[in-house]
């Protein structure tokens, strides 16, 4: 087969042949998909075998009117069968490439069945952990969202779509979905056109930029307009500012759902606001090929035809006119050697030390005997949310330790339920830690409480596993906390009794052995926290970069930005009681964005910029500031650091964050030895948007402050006009 000349297919399809391009169904059953490929049905989900896919697509391309193959489209969000560590896991790790990798191998493996669209990566900002999607995103950093959506676009479809190792990318969920009001998943959201500019909208300018082929709208109402239906965005921001040229796709019934919203009448009318805004794609609702007619009454002729030829060209560029077919020979349908071991490295770089007092962690593989217990000591539930029935499972952390730690007496309780009371198991597991040197608590929240529509009002750990922790801590043996979790915890009750707690977040398949190998100190805890863990429900929304106040708390006498300050001062005669802050509550997070500690220690110095000053029309014209810094490894093991990059901008027209991700790198040190890291900001990275929705560099001082959460240093450069 051969690629058509897509302007003269598009001139031969009538009205309603356009219609059914721009739908993709839900299989009901085998002949129902095959009806609707036959019906000329532009994108179907995957039928689970390479061998029904190919059947949907010889139907389309053998006997719809004008053979025209089929998308197929399917939620492949951290692994097919190799199922990779959750996206927030994933942004723990502060390394692109691990987001790269699982992109890689879900392509190669989704790709081999027939798939050519996955729903994925999720872009949404998010602040609030209560948000059960947290988990499907890379945190509450507008920077790290971006670069990691990227890294994930350039990692499912790389330099050309049409290969076998290769599927088409949706950003989603265009636009401020992360943002509703009370963590409520489908909840509306209402903000500033500032606030959308300078922080939700920047990850999907950076996706587009990276080539992604498709978008998806988002379920809720922004400013009182639903997406399906937002034209100021879909079309005036996303095609016409950021020069997309792809495919926009509406959420499951999100375009029926404008009828809920109450801002159109019936499901006809809701598809005509949809796609006149600019949505290409419905997906689920009638079947458009036999009941969207009216449609064509309400709909632009020249907007049906531009949604039509977007989705001509996604086709084209998947070579799917070539080559509608997967090569059902060589089908994957399990994790092979490699991409097992793919998966155990992403997820090495994955957990979060938060505490170590007394240097209990990494155990040496040394006789002693120790007792693991908790709800997660014999789970398998690893793989986190949003993985689909067929990824392959994982082991237990049980067998992980033993294999890592062979010459330790091992001792294994379950301890408590995730969800059930558990006074006796709780019992049980006290009697056992009498005799033991360590107790090992492995807790946390279960899959099934993460992910979409897994909001929760409470954010404690769920069940008795609270009183599992207090019952151990009370016994007086040394012992470790391994946190498994989809989301920011509050942890007030136990994590001052806690000596050492390790985040384990949710793995994926190889996580067990994953966590297995930084408990025994194979690996380094490297991994940053992408999220802010609050001390209060209270306190959200919580986040690093968080707008300046007039009246900042003081902390030990002196004005506190949370652990931020870059230098910034205010009046110095503030009653402190008249202060932003609780006061029932300790100033700041439990935990801050970017904290984690290391099995070693660091230093940073000969922190420089290549140049003090520079002009503003130099930055617009491409010219970069260089940051340089050493990291020193002054301890005894090879480790990981995270330089991070901040600008601060003490003197603005707008009121700024007191600080803001510009860069980030982690590196492995080896012990005793020194690396550099260079980092550059520039243009889009100095400047902020302003209440008209225009973008300025403002001459004047800024800072930027590189830092490892231990060591930071500020640097003063001046912007000229």
């Amino acid at each position: 087969m051969t690629t058509p000349d897509l302007d003269a297919l598009l001139a031969r399809m009538s009205p309603a042949d356009k219609l059914a391009q721009l739908q993709i169904l839900w299989r009901r059953d085998e002949a129902d998909a095959l009806a609707l490929a036959r019906a000329g049905i532009g994108a179907l989900f995957w039928p689970q075998s390479a061998e029904k896919t190919n059947a949907l697509q010889r139907a389309a391309v053998e006997e719809s009117a004008h053979g025209i193959p089929l998308l197929i489209g399917l939620d492949v969000v951290h692994g097919q069968f190799t199922i990779f560590p959750t996206p927030l896991a994933q942004a723990a790790s502060f390394d692109r490439a691990v987001a790269e990798a699982d992109a890689l191998v879900s392509a190669t493996e989704a790709r081999s069945g027939g798939v050519t669209w996955t729903f994925s990566p999720m872009v949404d900002v998010t602040r609030d952990p209560r948000w059960g999607r947290v988990v499907e995103g890379f945190g509450e950093d507008a920077f790290l969202t971006s670069a990691f959506g990227a890294a994930k676009v350039r990692g499912y479809q790389g330099d050309d779509l049409s290969s076998s190792e290769r599927i088409a990318s949706c950003l989603k969920h265009f636009v401020a979905y992360g943002a509703a009001e009370g963590g409520r998943d489908y909840n509306t959201t209402d903000m500033s056109w500032r606030r959308l500019r300078e922080t939700y909208l920047p990850p999907f300018r950076a996706g587009v930029d990276a080539g992604a082929a498709t978008v998806m709208a988002s379920f809720n109402s922004l400013n009182g307009t639903p997406m399906h239906a937002n034209r100021r965005l879909l079309t005036e921001v996303l095609s016409d500012e950021y020069s997309f040229g792809g495919v926009v796709v509406g959420d499951a019934d999100g375009v029926l759902q404008l009828a809920v919203h109450g801002v159109a009448a019936d499901e006809i009318d809701a598809i005509g606001r949809a796609l006149s805004a600019g949505l290409d794609v419905v997906m689920g609702g009638i079947e458009l090929s036999t009941e969207g007619a009216p449609v064509l009454d309400v709909v632009d002729a020249a907007r049906l035809d531009d949604a039509v030829m977007r989705i001509l060209r996604l086709k084209r560029d998947l070579g799917l006119f070539e080559n509608p077919y997967a090569d059902a020979a060589a089908e994957r349908s399990a994790p092979t050697s490699d991409t097992l071991d793919e998966a155990l490295r992403a997820a090495e770089r994955c957990p979060v030390l938060l505490k170590n007092d007394g240097g209990l962690l990494p155990i040496a593989n040394e006789p002693r005997r120790i007792l693991l217990t908790g709800p997660y000591a014999r789970s398998t539930d690893h793989l986190g949310a949003w993985v689909q029935h067929f990824g392959a499972e994982a082991g237990t952390l049980a067998d992980a330790l033993a294999a890592q730690l062979p010459q330790v007496s091992w001792t294994v309780a379950d301890g408590a339920d995730f969800l059930a009371p558990s006074a006796a198991q709780i019992e049980k597991a006290v009697a056992l830690a009498a005799g033991q040197e360590l107790v090992l608590v492995a807790v946390g929240e279960p899959s099934s409480i993460s992910g979409e529509a897994s909001s929760r009002s409470d954010i404690h750990l769920p069940g008795d596993q609270v009183a599992l922790i207090r019952a151990i801590a009370a016994t007086g043996v040394p012992f470790v906390v391994l946190l498994a979790t989809g989301r920011p915890l509050v942890v007030e009750e136990w994590i001052d009794d806690a000596p050492a707690v390790l985040l384990t977040w949710h793995l994926g398949t190889r996580g067990p052995d994953a966590i297995a190998r930084v408990v025994a100190g194979a690996v380094d805890a490297g991994g940053r926290l992408p999220m802010t863990f609050p001390r209060s429900i209270g306190q959200i929304p919580i986040h690093h970069d968080h707008e300046r106040t007039g009246r900042p708390a003081r902390a030990g006498g002196s004005l506190d930005v949370e652990r931020w300050d870059v230098g910034l001062q205010g009046p110095n005669n503030l009653d402190d009681y008249y202060s932003s802050k609780y006061l029932d509550l300790d100033l700041g997070p439990r935990f801050a964005f970017g904290h984690g500690l290391s099995y070693t220690t660091f230093r940073l110095d000969g922190a420089q910029l290549d140049t003090p000053t520079v002009s503003a029309a130099d930055l617009r014209a491409g010219a970069l500031v260089t940051v340089r810094v050493d990291v020193h490894n002054t301890g005894k093991r090879d480790g990981d650091d995270v330089v991070l990059l901040h600008l601060a901008d003490p003197v603005a027209t707008l009121a700024q964050p007191v600080q803001r991700l510009r860069g980030f790198r982690r590196v492995t040190v080896p012990a005793g030895e020194k690396t550099t890291v260079t980092l550059q900001v520039g243009w889009d990275d100095l400047g902020f948007w302003d209440d008209d929705s225009r973008y300025v560099v403002e001459p004047g001082e800024l800072v930027l402050t590189i830092t490892d959460g231990t060591d930071a240093t500020p640097l003063t450069v001046l912007v000229t006009g």
